[in-house]
């Protein structure tokens, strides 16, 4: 663990991410309801599951180099706002970015916070 960074501020990012990506893969589990054939849930599962894949990528990246979770969390977040804000607007979607874009912003924020006292 790096000098000058706290036990809990080095852990709660990381542990936030992959608690972030196993939820993200958990909303992608509705492909099995959908009454698809098997090719055709293999390949929406894993459309469903490539955001957080790219995610665990970057998570593994940034288990050292603190700044890149921090920007690619802060990017996801709002890439995931503008995606949302391309369809015609609808109440539910505030609570949508609530938990998608606010947890990403939040593991962000801690990953740069990380960078920074190191």
């Amino acid at each position: 663990m790096p000098t000058g960074v706290s036990r809990g501020l080095y852990w709660m990012p990381r542990i936030l991410s992959i608690l972030f990506i196993a939820f993200l893969v958990l909303m992608s589990l509705d492909v099995f309801g959908s009454g698809l054939d098997f090719w055709q849930t293999i390949m929406a599962l894993f459309i469903h599951n490539l955001p957080a894949l790219i995610l665990l990528a970057i998570l593994i990246v940034s288990w050292k180099y603190e700044i890149v979770g921090g920007i690619v969390f802060i990017l996801a977040g709002l890439l995931y706002i503008a995606l949302l804000l391309r369809n015609p607007f609808q109440w539910y979607y505030l609570a949508w970015a609530a938990q998608i874009s606010g947890a990403a912003f939040v593991i962000g924020i801690l990953f740069f916070i990380n960078w920074f006292k190191k």
